[in-house]
């Protein structure tokens, strides 16, 4: 992530968890950009339980990605993008980025990776 924020990249954390739980990770890592599920508040301020919008898991990421783009009237022709994943739920977003890089992927995404070509990184060896 430094390597990227270094070179000048825009960072953006896109998850399938909870805003509530990634905001303060995403602050400590110093990545303003943040796409995640986010839950529904009564008028109050307390969760309802539904999400709100599209959640971003699966195609939920393309979508909420490219919405994200749209917001700063951008696409995905005038980008050039990287995603990293761990987990076989993310080859939607991963088939959509100009490099994918599948992170100490699980053993079908890691299947997967191995047949595209996509970059494997693996962390803990």
């Amino acid at each position: 992530m430094r390597r990227h924020q270094d070179a000048g990249d825009e960072v953006v954390i896109v998850t399938a968890t909870n805003d509530f739980i990634t905001r303060p990770i995403a602050d400590l890592f110093g990545v303003a950009e943040l796409i995640a599920v986010e839950l529904e508040r009564d008028a109050s301020g307390w969760i309802t339980g539904n999400i709100r919008g599209v959640p971003s898991m699966r195609e939920g990421k393309v979508v909420r990605v490219q919405e994200w783009l749209a917001a700063r009237g951008l696409d995905w022709s005038g980008i050039d993008s990287t995603f990293y994943s761990d987990s076989i739920n993310d080859v939607p977003l991963l088939e959509r980025v100009d490099h994918p890089v599948a992170t100490n992927p699980d053993p079908r995404l890691r299947a997967i990776a191995q047949e595209r070509g996509w970059r494997i990184l693996d962390l803990f060896q």
